[in-house]
């Protein structure tokens, strides 16, 4: 059509088109632009979320050294180390994302992501058959929470008080609760140490073990679904006290890349970390049960310690006894029968049957917690003998050989 032949209703129509493209082109414009700050603050503030980030450049050292043919213990120390920042923020994403999606399915994003590390570096020592780590792990990450934080807690609040109160019922529920499950989880052992014709190892269980292991481990992963409903829905005012909410709340969309940025990076490291352990034993020594006992768990339970640390010097000891009992209560009925399900599925003899010296070091301080806080009253000086004895536990674990290394 030629200039001559068109109609009004064309001259019309041209500017009403060109300013719709304008304004879908300004639209663009400006979704990229705050894509591009949200991301840019996104960044930020996974990268200054806590001081261990300064660790960082050992990620890439850590993955690398494997390749460049260095020492499997200077392997095993940089990736350790650079698990710890990993931990740091993948526990800042996972607090972001629960802080948007409500309290249950928050409960749920924190019983995943939470104990991803846990997880993760079970996973990876389960495929290398290091099943002797991934139990001491599971009862070294339960002893750090309720003799080494809880105990750090107790000492830091009770400077310069005579008694520091703790809520009755709160302390009641969850003590009874950690009670229960440990009693769950060290009943295959009782069933293999009560057997006269007993056989099989910790690595290599016998076929009722195992078998005990796989249901106990089904029967509390529904137990802690129902507590979960129990804390966030039926009983909610028991667990009113909340934590602190972030002050500058980030899109789901950069929280979930946090998460699944640094779930990728503790997956690759605990990898590269397992594959060092055998080189790190002869290097330094030391057994396997120190390894899954202290070291591991200094990873993971790195964030809960800081955590504590800020509420106990601002007096809120309820909330610091009610995360600490809660990630010990995690381990117990998530996290541990989690990977006895995983080491089902690929094919692995992971069980509950622990070391003899582990289970009676877990039930004992099992009772030695509840005895203490169970009167709702604590001081320093509790704090400090639940840290003592974290201590020579320790100590003990460290000369305590490894029962491969005993037959042998």
């Amino acid at each position: 059509m030629s200039p001559e032949t068109q109609s009004p209703r064309d001259d019309e129509t041209r500017p009403l088109l060109a300013t719709t493209q304008n304004g879908q082109a300004t639209r663009r414009k400006d979704l990229l632009q705050s894509a591009r700050k949200e991301g840019t603050h996104a960044l930020m503030a996974a990268l200054t979320c806590s001081y261990s980030n300064v660790l960082l450049p050992c990620v890439p050292l850590g993955l690398m050294a494997g390749g460049w043919g260095w020492p499997p213990a200077a392997v095993f120390v940089l990736n350790f180390l650079a698990m710890l920042p990993l931990a740091s923020i993948l526990t800042f994403g996972t607090e972001q994302l629960a802080a948007i999606v409500g309290s249950v399915a928050g409960g749920l994003i924190n019983a995943t992501f939470g104990n991803a590390v846990e997880m993760i570096v079970g996973i990876s020592a389960l495929r290398e058959n290091e099943i002797s780590i991934v139990q001491s792990s599971m009862i070294g990450s339960i002893l750090s929470s309720i003799l080494l934080i809880l105990g750090t807690c107790f000492l830091l609040a009770g400077q310069g008080k005579k008694s520091v109160d703790i809520n009755v019922d709160v302390a009641g529920v969850l003590t009874s609760l950690m009670i229960i499950s440990c009693v769950s989880l060290i009943m295959p052992s009782a069933l293999h140490m009560s057997d006269p014709n007993r056989g099989g190892s910790n690595d290599h269980p016998s076929e009722h073990v195992l078998l005990l292991s796989r249901i106990t481990a089904v029967i509390l992963l529904l137990f802690y679904l129902i507590y979960l409903y129990f804390q966030s829905v039926t009983h909610a005012d028991l667990f009113s006290e909340e934590e602190d909410q972030p002050e500058d709340k980030l899109h789901g969309l950069s929280s979930s890349i946090i998460l699944v940025l640094a779930t990728l990076g503790v997956s690759f490291c605990s990898d590269a970390l397992v594959d060092s352990v055998d080189g790190f034993v002869e290097a330094l020594g030391v057994s396997r049960s120190f390894i899954g006992l202290i070291i591991v768990p200094i990873v993971g339970n790195a964030g809960c310690l800081v955590g504590t640390v800020q509420w106990s010097r601002s007096d809120r000891v309820n909330l610091a006894v009610s995360v600490i009992v809660g990630a010990t209560l995690q381990i117990s009925l998530f996290v541990t029968p989690f990977l006895i399900v995983v080491g089902w599925i690929m094919g692995k003899p992971m069980s509950l049957q622990f070391d003899t010296f582990e289970t009676i070091v877990l039930t004992m301080s099992t009772l030695v917690v509840n005895c203490i806080v169970h009167d709702g009253s604590t001081n320093y000086f509790e704090g400090l003998l639940l840290v003592s004895t974290y201590v020579i536990i320790g100590i003990a674990f460290f000369v305590h050989p490894d029962a491969v290394a005993t037959s042998s």
